[in-house]
């Protein structure tokens, strides 16, 4: 069991004082901890730390309780899993599908809203045009009553939605974060997103938002 990490960056290590390893650094770090040398897990720990920090405060905000018991599950999971890391990408990018897999197992019990900040939310994401001036609290209320509609779609396509439009992730990593293959990820997507617009359209407050919206087509592009 590694050693439990809290709010902060581990001491030691290039990684721990913000110096990237190399490929091949990383590649050589994966290849003992895989063999089961018990003194590198802790160089792998302070490795992946900052990943793990950034995808969980991304996921799960900066002053969650259960912030450190989720990094701590973490790096659990990554020490678990570390065999199937077979380099195709970069270390952090897995590492950061790995941990959000992991908080999007805590979170997903929770209410969808708690995740999806206004003040956070990219106008873009849902499809609305830019607040500004006069109409930022008119574009807030819009975007709590599309938060609304978001949540009466399912957990599956809701979080699909967040996870690829909002937080930015990749279809591969959706796929990843919540199980099962990159195709039917892009079919909740899809389904998701036609599913939403037809909730706003019904939706008199927001009708014309979605007039003043080009259409956007039904695929991850």
């Amino acid at each position: 069991m590694p050693r439990r990490f809290g709010r902060g960056a581990p001491s030691g290590g290039d990684a721990a004082r913000g110096v990237e390893p190399s490929r091949e650094e990383d590649a050589a770090l994966i290849a003992d901890v895989v063999t089961g040398k018990p003194e590198m897990a802790a160089a792998f720990c302070q490795r992946v730390w900052r990943p793990v920090d950034r995808t969980v405060r991304r996921l799960l905000g900066s002053d969650d309780s259960e912030y450190d018991d989720l990094v701590q599950l973490s790096i659990v999971e990554l020490i678990r899993s570390v065999g199937g890391y077979r380099g195709e990408g970069s270390l952090d990018s897995w590492v950061s599908a790995v941990t959000a897999h992991v908080v999007y197992r805590f979170i997903r019990r929770r209410s969808i809203d708690r995740y999806v900040p206004l003040d956070s939310v990219q106008p873009d994401a849902l499809h609305s045009p830019s607040p500004g001036g006069e109409d930022t609290l008119a574009q807030r209320e819009s975007l709590a009553r599309i938060v609304h509609h978001l949540k009466a779609l399912g957990d599956k396509l809701a979080w699909t939605f967040v996870l690829h439009d909002v937080f930015g992730y990749q279809l591969r990593d959706v796929a990843r974060i919540m199980g099962g293959s990159e195709a039917a990820a892009q079919s909740r997507l899809v389904r998701g997103r036609r599913r939403l617009h037809e909730r706003i359209a019904d939706d008199p407050v927001l009708d014309d938002l979605r007039r003043a919206t080009p259409a956007e087509p039904d695929d991850d592009e």
